[in-house]
């Protein structure tokens, strides 16, 4: 193993800059996607979404070299398993049920608990990320495996330093996921639904690639979606004003009472967002006679727009798929872009262009008995979504030899 390194445990990503952050964190393989950007980060902790108050105590790892920073990983000390997406709910409650009610001792000193736990993820965004970061420079020089595997190794010490029952690394990329099965990590596979360019020029040229019935149900749902006088703007960068935010964060606040019961983000959080990195935020709106009655954010990296949250104060047919699926569509034509990712769940993206696309999560379970019982039970999960995977492609609506690969 070659250089000397050192780790260093942060509890907020103000104790970074900027510039160090970000030197990790803008791969090619990451696509400068804003996820991953001290600016976006440090919004959810500024605002206080992302803070030990609400269950999100950042223990965020850097690696140095000398005085070189070379890995990153973004993690949190988590009390709950609210805003992650990859859901464990089960576990933490089949934990408690084993260990604690029957009153064995895991060999933690402090109890018998799920929970606290150490969460690598992006909080509240079901976003597949790099979360093994390593800059770009060490990349080149082939450092990568050295200075993951002390990433992991950090991580891991903290859950020893703790006494956590566990580790869990959600929404990874591929390799990082096969990287830490060999490491010892328990693999978990789930899936979302993407949008792919296949190199279209407009809108109606995508159309054209799915089957004729899909086609037409699609134009008639856009037609209906805008049927009442509903008016849509795209706004990104220095024309989002705190004016839209403030509307936006009512529609937000509407469909998310409803939706979780609690919201996870505040009305800050979207102010600074539009502070920091305001050219990576699409903003779609829309009026009925002249008032704004919806919304949906988007993220943008380099090559994908991330649909993220939808609100409306308003409930019109097929406005939401509009807004978020087709208006997202055009705009990744228009824009050149090869993705749109439009968050988890939705069977129902699939008759609109959509296809499956696996996600990818790892979990470190620090009890063997426990340990072997998920083990089992993501063997058998991993063939599920596999078998479901096939038969949903079964389903996309495009023409016979016009299936995205």
């Amino acid at each position: 193993m070659t250089g000397i390194y050192q780790t260093q445990t942060i509890t907020s990503l103000s104790e970074i800059s900027e510039k160090e952050w970000n030197a990790c964190c803008f791969t090619p393989e990451t696509q400068h996607n804003p996820f991953l950007s001290h600016q976006f980060l440090y919004a959810l902790e500024e605002s206080g979404c992302a803070t030990s108050e609400t269950g999100w105590q950042a223990q965020h790892i850097l690696i140095h070299k000398g005085n070189k920073l070379v890995g990153v990983m973004p993690l949190y000390l988590k009390s709950h398993s609210y805003g992650e997406y990859v859901f464990d709910h089960a576990w933490a409650e089949a934990y408690q049920h084993a260990f604690q009610n029957t009153g064995q001792n895991i060999g933690q000193k402090t109890g018998d608990n799920y929970y606290p736990k150490l969460q690598s993820a992006v909080p509240f965004s079901p976003v597949t990320v790099s979360k093994l970061m390593v800059r770009p420079s060490e990349i080149l020089a082939q450092n990568t495996p050295e200075i993951q595997e002390k990433i992991l190794n950090a991580a891991l010490s903290l859950v020893k330093e703790y006494q956590l029952s566990s580790l869990h690394v959600t929404f990874a990329e591929k390799a990082e996921w096969a990287f830490m099965a060999e490491h010892g990590f328990l693999k978990r596979l789930d899936q979302q639904f993407h949008w792919h360019n296949e190199g279209y020029d407009t809108f109606e040229d995508f159309l054209m690639a799915l089957s004729s019935r899909k086609r037409k149900n699609i134009r008639k749902e856009r037609k209906q979606a805008v049927i009442k006088n509903v008016e849509i703007e795209i706004l990104s960068g220095k024309e989002i004003t705190e004016e839209h935010w403030d509307h936006y964060f009512t529609f937000y606040l509407e469909t998310g009472h409803r939706k979780w019961g609690q919201p996870y983000l505040n009305r800050r959080f979207f102010s600074l967002l539009s502070e920091k990195i305001s050219e990576k935020i699409v903003l779609i709106m829309c009026k009925r006679d002249n008032k704004y009655i919806a919304g949906a954010l988007n993220m943008l990296s380099d090559d994908t727009l991330y649909g993220r949250y939808w609100g409306a104060i308003e409930d019109h047919k097929y406005l939401h798929f509009e807004v978020c699926y087709y208006q997202a569509i055009e705009y990744a034509i228009r824009h050149g872009l090869k993705k749109v990712e439009a968050g988890a769940q939705g069977e129902h993206k699939l008759a609109r262009g959509y296809r499956p696309a696996a996600t990818y999560s790892a979990h470190w379970i620090s009890n063997p008995q426990f340990r072997k019982a998920v083990a089992d039970y993501l063997l058998q999960e991993r063939e599920v979504v596999k078998q479901n995977q096939k038969i949903l492609m079964n389903f996309t609506p495009f023409k016979k030899g016009n299936i995205q690969s």
